[in-house]
């Protein structure tokens, strides 16, 4: 039994320990009014336990606290998915998203939320609702009306079709966007609106027509949020033909077109269309050197000449020097602001056609021309983070955060926070649980110091030493089944990422009791399922609560036996997130795959966890009165009062 008891209480803390942990100090950063480190321990918390919606919604309000209103609207939104009945946080999360312009998708949550049966929310969701959808339904007449009686001008045709998006009038939208977009073909962002309606419409390929024509030549902000609705692959040849049908004056596009028909060895496609973009775009250097190098290739040398001669006396000298080189002529060296400026705005043509690793040998070059523009380092952190090399990335975002323009060292100090705290080779945690038993008038020890490393699989390797102790040293029969071995445990051991609850773990270590200085091997694994629902935590207020957990424990130290334990727990949470007292029903079974009388046996009775000051740091006392019974054999049952005190940390 006592073996049983020792799994009950060492392994279930250390199956809770990586999301409690990170939960507790959460909280106790919060009641610190540490917000940002607050943050970090949720965001652990929620990779530990991603399908808890309370986490969720607990980290939607530390981001509030510090007026990031998008990083909670999607917390919001997240926690949202996982618990749609949860009104209160569909509202908070419309609420955001009107704050943030996203009014369409508040007055949809409105919508639903005012047609439930939910007494407390549907009326504030009707006021809210009429608050959003009244404007829109005016505007939208007003506009009309004005369109009607001869506004048709492309601010008219913009301004009907975004409020009838946000009102979800698709059709109505559609149109006037298009219409704006062929009154003024430079606002290529109206293209990417026209898609993302047209893709609500279910026209999938006009959409993708118009989000590939907005991702070239556009507005960079919208030409990026245009490839990332567009499909994962490198368009088609027809696509782009397409694309050039609704947007023929878009050289970028055109110019893609052209370099994609070269890579497909269609050499006189390409320099079909490398010869309309000379002729509608004479500024455009790169389609100039690409068309002279084409004829020049194919012996045409006096008809690329002029085109070199353009190249030459223009300001871009990379391009100049590539020209001088197949003509072989002395590579002219630029100074150092020319040559920076020159490399800033290639980047920046780049960017804008998606070419990230073209983007960063610019901005590289940049710099190395003017190490101290900290603008380019803050450019260089982003398009490291695109093309998810975090790693330089914040090496990039550390630099700029220096610079004397705040705005762009804010910028920067943000994206450095963000990528530091999520890109941490290894995480360090730990949990300590002393515990009285009156059944033993004993006081025992158990903990665990471990570190986990981020390697990139689904795997999480850690090293760690587990301590086992009791102040009565009640150690010394022949074999090893008792509350205590007084034995610190170092191991190496792997476990998977939490999934819903569940995760699995293996580890190899030694046995080193420090008062029999005997070392014994001891392999262990073990999977572990836990759930839990209501006011859990002193955050999440007082209310009714339950949680349990199930875990399989196969130990080499224990006679190669499997222990199978479920403890539940349910009960009221009274308080406020300061001082919060659980009164809990224990309910506790145990068995094992041997048979062991002593291995199988039942628990309940009543307790209390309190969570709050009281306890220093991240942690909770608690207080179990349990009536004990086996399963197997002939032994009496017991009672047992058990007093104990949780702690744990993670960095």
């Amino acid at each position: 039994m006592r073996a049983a008891a020792l799994f009950l209480v060492c392994s279930v803390a250390l199956a809770q320990a990586p999301e409690y942990a990170a939960l507790s100090l959460a909280y106790e950063e919060l009641r610190a009014q540490r917000y940002e480190a607050a943050i970090t321990s949720f965001l652990a918390a929620a990779e530990a336990a991603p399908e808890r919606a309370s986490i969720r919604k607990d980290l939607a309000y530390a981001y509030l606290k510090i007026g990031e209103n998008i990083p909670a609207r999607e917390q919001f939104h997240h926690a949202m998915e996982l618990d749609p009945a949860d009104a209160q946080v569909a509202m908070e999360y419309a609420f955001l998203c009107y704050e943030t312009k996203e009014r369409r998708e508040a007055r949809r949550i409105f919508d639903r939320i005012r047609k439930s049966a939910d007494p407390v929310h549907a009326p504030a969701a009707e006021q809210a609702f009429q608050n959003v959808d009244a404007p829109l339904a005016a505007g939208i007449e007003r506009w009309t009306k004005a369109i009607e009686a001869g506004a048709d001008n492309f601010s008219a045709h913009f301004e009907l079709a975004t409020l009838a998006e946000e009102r979800d009038e698709l059709d109505l939208a559609a149109v006037h966007y298009e219409r704006a977009w062929r009154l003024l073909p430079a606002r290529r962002s109206v293209l990417l609106s026209l898609g993302r309606v047209w893709r609500d419409l279910n026209r999938a390929e006009d959409a993708d027509t118009a989000l590939l024509a907005a991702s070239r030549g556009g507005e960079p902000r919208a030409a990026e949020s245009a490839r990332e609705l567009l499909p994962d692959r490198y368009p088609f040849v027809a696509e782009f033909r397409r694309a050039l049908e609704v947007d023929p004056g878009n050289a970028e596009l055109r110019r893609d077109l052209g370099f994609l028909l070269l890579k497909l060895d269609e050499p006189s496609e390409g320099e079909r269309e490398f010869q309309i973009l000379v002729e509608m775009a004479p500024d455009d250097l790169l389609a100039a050197t690409q068309l002279g190098f084409l004829l020049y290739a194919r012996g045409d040398a006096e008809a690329a000449k002029p085109l070199f001669d353009r190249v030459l006396a223009g300001r871009d000298e990379e391009l100049a020097n590539r020209v001088r080189a197949v003509l072989r002529l002395p590579q002219a060296a630029a100074g150092q602001e020319a040559a920076a400026v020159a490399a800033k705005e290639m980047a920046e043509r780049s960017i804008k056609a998606g070419y990230m690793k073209d983007a960063v040998r610019y901005l590289q070059a940049a710099h190395q021309s003017n190490p101290f523009d900290y603008d380019v380092m803050l450019r260089l952190g982003w398009a490291y983070n695109i093309l998810r090399q975090d790693a330089e990335a914040i090496v990039w975002f550390d630099q700029a955060r220096k610079s004397p323009d705040p705005q762009l060292a804010g910028e920067a100090w943000r994206a450095f926070r963000n990528l530091r705290d999520s890109n941490r080779s290894y995480h360090v945690s730990g949990w300590f649980y002393p515990l009285y038993s009156s059944r033993w008038s004993d006081l025992f020890g158990y903990g665990q110091l471990k570190v986990e490393l981020k390697t990139g699989i689904p795997l999480v390797p850690y090293a760690g030493v587990r301590f086992i102790g009791d102040t009565r040293r009640t150690t010394g029969a022949l074999t090893p089944l008792y509350l205590s071995e007084s034995a610190f445990v170092p191991a190496l051991g792997v476990r998977t990422p939490y999934w819903k609850g569940l995760m699995a773990w293996a580890e190899a270590g030694v046995s080193l009791g420090y008062l029999s200085r005997n070392a014994i091997a001891d392999y262990r694994a073990g999977i572990s399922f836990a759930r839990a629902i209501g006011s859990f935590n002193a955050a999440e207020g007082a209310g009714w609560f339950a949680e349990g957990t199930t875990d399989a424990v196969a130990a080499t130290r224990f006679g190669n036996d499997l222990i199978v334990y479920q403890q539940v727990r349910a009960g009221y949470a009274a308080g406020s997130s300061r001082m919060q007292a659980q009164f809990y029903w224990n309910g506790n079974v145990t068995f094992d795959a041997r048979a062991q009388e002593w291995a199988n046996f039942w628990e309940t009775g009543p307790g209390v966890r309190i969570l709050g000051p009281a306890v220093p740091g991240a942690g909770y006392i608690t207080l179990d009165l349990l009536r004990g019974s086996y399963l197997k054999g002939g032994r009496q049952p017991y009672n047992d009062l058990r007093a104990g005190v949780w702690y744990a940390f993670r960095h």
